[in-house]
């Protein structure tokens, strides 16, 4: 594996910042009975989820032979592994002999897998290779024959990710344009720095339609009018043929609409401007509109010295919030020192419950352990395993801001079942909503 100065060395592409052409949208309504019917969901699960690239795991967790990850998808459980040939494997977690759970564990590293029903074990590139009492079989030896069930895996942008479809399209393909931009940052070089895993009593969809609109921000987020124009005139929305969608909006500066507020934008990005040498106290008596221009001209000054490479950088992606949706369930929030990763996994058996994962990904400078992260607003080391945080809605915290959205998924599974709600209105700065389900039908009817 190259050094992280080597790969820092390599080019990386620079992102395409064209305006996609907007789409042509049917306005179907979208139905309610998605959100909640048992039968839309298993009709989700045959023509969606074992149909789409999913993430499993971070590509630095299988790092040697051995080395292995299962992860959890609706009612499948996925293994993958490192083989001694090196190469990375992913396949259902299912032992051939009676459909036990081959391994109960999330990670670990080990010469075989084996099964603690009956003990059968297989090699880490999915080889059968010992049954206990081999002699015993009628049919003759299982061994080498009853191999664990393989499904495609590709290595990417630091993630190991995997579809059920073996005649499914290379992830690249999968990902279309949307690649490349994600290519400009050094996500494989990024540590996990945040890691939660929230059970919610709403169906995933109410995460992605969420991530896909920014409308609501000021009224759930109220505190980013300090430090965001997220007005969606000043905002860039673009949806990409292969379902996916993506929005440019300005950052570290405060909304053009609010009135005052210099001391909250100010104490806000207090650690960030003083990181960068600049002195907070320059942008008092109404010149915080100021700190947005001035900050990309000092990252591009001082970026080297600070341990950064921003030379493939647009100077928008200095400050601002690159937000991707992947569809179905994938959003990636980009700055060049971190991503905000975030996802949504269907319940095992209810349509009205799911899983949603958030993690911080933080780039740390060249020669840092330890960097004051501004988008989770906390210090961070390179050198602590994070914890895994798990619970209920409620239970557990993923950060002010995604506990605010978390409330109102809650409340709106509810509402969803109301007789008052007819069907959705939505505003044009919604478009990558109704996109999202405009994909998702097209997917269904397939």
């Amino acid at each position: 594996m190259a050094s992280i100065v080597e790969q820092r060395d390599l080019k990386r592409p620079v992102a395409d910042i064209s305006k996609r052409p907007e789409p042509v949208f049917k306005n179907t309504p979208i139905t309610t009975d998605r959100y909640y019917s048992r039968e839309f969901m298993d009709r989700e699960w045959e023509k969606v989820w074992t149909k789409t690239w999913q993430i499993a795991c971070l590509s630095k967790e299988l790092q040697k032979p051995g080395d292995f990850v299962t992860t959890e998808l609706g009612r499948e459980s996925i293994i993958c592994t490192m083989s001694k040939d090196g190469k990375v494997r992913a396949f259902y977690n299912v032992c051939q002999h009676r459909g036990m759970e081959l391994v109960p564990d999330r990670c670990g590293n080990a010469k075989r897998l084996t099964c603690p029903y009956h003990g059968w074990a297989y090699d880490m590139d999915g080889t059968l290779r010992f049954v206990p009492d081999e002699a015993d079989f009628a049919q003759g030896s299982p061994c080498g024959k009853l191999n664990l069930v393989e499904i495609p895996s590709e290595n990417w942008a630091g993630f190991i990710w995997y579809n059920m479809d073996e005649n499914c399209a290379p992830l690249k393909e999968y990902l279309g344009p949307i690649a490349d931009q994600i290519d400009s940052y050094p996500m494989e070089e990024m540590t996990r720095t945040l890691w939660v895993t929230i059970e919610g009593d709403f169906n995933w969809k109410l995460v992605q339609d969420n991530f896909s609109e920014s409308y609501h921000v000021p009224f759930v987020h109220p505190e980013t009018k300090f430090v965001m124009e997220y007005s969606y005139r000043n905002s860039q929305f673009d949806h990409y043929d292969e379902g996916h969608c993506r929005m440019l909006m300005p950052g570290a500066i405060p909304a053009a609409s609010i009135k005052g507020g210099e001391k909250e934008t100010l104490a806000s990005m207090k650690e960030e401007l003083e990181f960068w040498e600049m002195d907070p106290e320059q942008y008092r008596y109404g010149k915080t509109s100021n700190i947005r221009l001035d900050l990309q001209k000092q990252k591009r000054l001082l970026g080297e010295k600070k341990g950064f490479d921003f030379s493939n950088y647009h100077d928008a992606q200095l400050t601002d919030h690159w937000h991707y949706t992947i569809f179905p369930n994938l959003s990636f929030s980009l700055k060049p020192d971190g991503n905000i990763w975030l996802r949504a996994r269907p319940h095992e058996s209810d349509p009205e419950k799911c899983y949603f994962d958030m993690w911080y990904m933080t780039l740390f400078p060249k020669g840092v352990t330890e960097y004051y992260s501004q988008s989770i607003k906390a210090m961070t080391s390179i050198d602590e395993p994070v914890a895994h945080k798990q619970g209920k809605a409620g239970e557990v915290s993923a950060g002010p801001a995604i506990d605010q959205d978390v409330a109102v998924w809650n409340k709106q599974q509810k509402g969803l079942h109301s007789r008052g709600y007819k069907r959705e209105y939505l505003a044009g700065q919604e478009s990558r909503m109704r996109y999202f389900h405009e994909t998702l039908e097209k997917w269904m009817a397939d």
